[in-house]
This record gives C-alpha cells, sequence and structure tokens, in this order.
C-alpha cells in the first residue's frame, strides 16, 4: 500500500519508509568508497518488501541487486526492475532458463551447478551470465579446497566454450560483526588467492565482492570491487556492540504497529495467558493485542518483549500466543483501538528491533524477516510517490 493509507480497519501493519531504505544505501555507498553496491533484498527485503525495496535501494544509489533464491530474481525482473541482479542459492534440478534469458547472473558454489547453468544455456541459445562463490571459511554455500579447483577448472572450460561467462567471484565472511577476530584477515587473504587463481585459469572477472553490511562499515579494506550490505540497507545495525543505526548514520526503516482488540481491569492475582505465567501484582489494566508468533512475533519474548502506549514503555505479560499477547498497563487510561507501537526507530521512545532482539535472545535481522505478509506493508517517504501506480509486489 502506497502513500496516504488510513489504518481504521487495521489490527496491526507494519510502516516502511521507503527514504530511509534510499539514503542508508547512499550512506553505505558513501562509505564504500569506489566500490559499486550490491543492495541484497532477500527474504523480500528482510521483511520490508521486495519490489518497493529495491526500487528503494535503486534511487539511492545502488548498483546491484542481491537476493538467495531464483524465484526473488524473476520476481524483481517481472516487476521491470532491469538493474543488474544476482541470485546465489539453487538445489539440483532447478530451471536455470528464465535467468539466462532475463540476464540475471547465477552464482555457482559447485560443478554440478555451473554444469546444469550451461547446459540451460545451451537450450537457450545464449551465455549464460555466472559468479563463482568461494568458501573462504565460513563452511556453507560456496567451493571448499580441492572443490574449488574442480569448479575453477570446469568454469574456464564451459567459458571456453562459450556456454557461459564468469563475470565475478565472491564469497562470505564467517566473522565480520567482529572485525578484530583472526578469521577476518584469513578470508581476505584465502580470497585473494581465488581471484589470483581465478584469473590465471583466464576468468576475466568484472565484480570481487566479500563484504556483508558489518564489513561494509567496519573492514574498508574488504570491499574490493563492490559491497554486498543487507541489514544496513533497512537502516539496522549489523554490530550493535559498536555502535547503533545512528552511529553509522542509518536510519531504520520499518515500524510495527496494533491496535488493542480489548482493555479490562482485573483484580490483583489475575494469572494471565496460558499457563498463567505472569500473574498480576495489583488491581490493573489489561489490553489485549492482536499480534502472535504467526506474525512474527517471538514466542521467546513471552513475558520481556517491549511495547509502547500511549508514549509509555511496557512489556509483554504472559505467553505470546499466535494471533495475540497481553499488556498490563497498570492505572494507564486506555480504551480497546489504543495504538501499541512493538517497534521503530526509536526516535519517539518506541522500542526498536534490537531491543527485541535483545530481549527475545536473537538479532534483529530476525526481528524483522519474520514479519508475517499477513500483516499490511504500508510504504510512506517522498519515494512511496514514485511508487503510485505501480504494483507493490
Amino acid at each position: 500500500m502506497l502513500g496516504p493509507v488510513s489504518t481504521d480497519q487495521m489490527t496491526a501493519w507494519v510502516t516502511i519508509d521507503l527514504d530511509a531504505i534510499a539514503h542508508n544505501v547512499a550512506e553505505l555507498s558513501r562509505r564504500a568508497g569506489d566500490a559499486s553496491v550490491m543492495a541484497v533484498v532477500k527474504g523480500d527485503a528482510y521483511g520490508h518488501g521486495l519490489v518497493p525495496s529495491a526500487r528503494a535501494a535503486l534511487r539511492g544509489g545502488a548498483d546491484w541487486l542481491g537476493v538467495a533464491q531464483l524465484s526473488e530474481a524473476l520476481q524483481l525482473r517481472a516487476a521491470g526492475i532491469d538493474a543488474p541482479l544476482l541470485t546465489w542459492l539453487h538445489a539440483p534440478g532447478v530451471d536455470f532458463g528464465p535467468a539466462i534469458q532475463q540476464g540475471i547472473d547465477i552464482g555457482v558454489p559447485a560443478v554440478w551447478e555451473i554444469e546444469q547453468v550451461a547446459e540451460a544455456a545451451r537450450a537457450a541459445g545464449r551465455t549464460a551470465r555466472v559468479q563463482l562463490k568461494a568458501d573462504t571459511g565460513l563452511a556453507r554455500n560456496g567451493a571448499y579446497g580441492k572443490d574449488w579447483d574442480l569448479l575453477r577448472d570446469a568454469a574456464a572450460r564451459l567459458q571456453a566454450e562459450g556456454a557461459v561467462e564468469v563475470v565475478g567471484i565472491f564469497t562470505h565472511f564467517a566473522y565480520a560483526d567482529a572485525p578484530e577476530h583472526p578469521t577476518v584477515l584469513q578470508q581476505q587473504q584465502l580470497f585473494a588467492e581465488r581471484v589470483e587463481d581465478a584469473e590465471r585459469a583466464g576468468l576475466r572477472l568484472q565484480v570481487r565482492h566479500m563484504s556483508n553490511s558489518a564489513a561494509t562499515l567496519t573492514t574498508p579494506s574488504a570491499a574490493w570491487d563492490m559491497v554486498r550490505p543487507g541489514l544496513a540497507v533497512y537502516g539496522l545495525s549489523p554490530v550493535p556492540q559498536l555502535g547503533d543505526p545512528a552511529d553509522f548514520g542509518l536510519r531504520p526503516a520499518m515500524t510495527v504497529t496494533a491496535r488493542a482488540t480489548v482493555a479490562k481491569r482485573v483484580p490483583a492475582g489475575q494469572g494471565v495467558s496460558y499457563g498463567h505465567t505472569y500473574v498480576t501484582e495489583h488491581e490493573t489494566t489489561l489490553i489485549d493485542v492482536p499480534m502472535g508468533y504467526a506474525d512474527g512475533v517471538p514466542r521467546h519474548a513471552s513475558n520481556v518483549g517491549p511495547v509502547q502506549v500511549a508514549g509509555q514503555r511496557f512489556t509483554v505479560a504472559g505467553r505470546v500466543c499466535m494471533d495475540q499477547f497481553v499488556v498490563d498497563v497498570g492505572d494507564l487510561p486506555v480504551e480497546a483501538g489504543e495504538q501499541v507501537v512493538l517497534l521503530g526507530p526509536g526516535d519517539g521512545g518506541e522500542p526498536t528491533a534490537q531491543d527485541w532482539a535483545d530481549a527475545a535472545g536473537t538479532i534483529s535481522y530476525e526481528i524483522v524477516t519474520r514479519m508475517s505478509t499477513r500483516l499490511p506493508r504500508i510504504y510512506v517517504g517522498d519515494s512511496a510517490g514514485h511508487e503510485a501506480g505501480r504494483p507493490v509486489g
């Protein structure tokens, strides 16, 4: 939903400031120096909405977009977004034909995948653009050890055939959020070796990249040709122990709001929600908030999740349920329909995604990404005006 929207008929919703996303990308680009910026918009743009967020990132100066799943890449192309685009997480049997036809770069971590990409390229009568994924120590997706040699050789052979064009090489940090950790330097050194190895094999690389949000902000030596921030695009700090968003010039883009369905007085000693894990100490007012773990509110936030009601901070009372949770607001004069802010930028004293992460024992990435699509997204900011008349996606 773009532009001015009434929330009178909504029980809960997510507001996304597209101007904040554009601002964050501009700041990340400034910090990246001569390196290009790939804005990572995987996972429905970390819960912010794939297509509107991608467009806002491009307006902010992103040169590339990155997604994990091929379906996400195809959705961006279907929305008319023709920016350079990389997708990197695929299983055997995926149909790479549409990606090849639509000029989407395919990240390949293994010989089986580059061979399947080449087969699809032959069938399409086009050369596929691929980027090689090297595992430099994360031990996750990517070619590791001798498997790298096999992937490099297969890539050189298939490029000579004309089935693929190897345009890039990339890797991912294990400890970028701890910039002094020895693996950060070790991975940079091994990546440099992999780059040299690929170039000796005749692969003419256009882009070399390894920096996620944390490395973009804290390890400029790893910028190479391009940085690949995700979380920071949405205004959250990937290194909260080193600084909050404002310390890095970032603006959180997401606000989550609900409207209380019930407000009632109960006596002291009243157990609240399943299992009565919270019991009132005094006569008090309870409000019922129509959001639960089906909406992305962590069940681990039972009795600890922070909210703001009428400008004051309170905590979830009792267990978070599938569709609702309760807040004890004491003697605060509230009625059904009262707005409850779960999280936002924090400028008005409301909890932040990091506050929820700390309370639930997780990371802010999970808090924003898990917000359910059954919560309507409302897009605001000057950038939202550019989206008027476009499908939200």
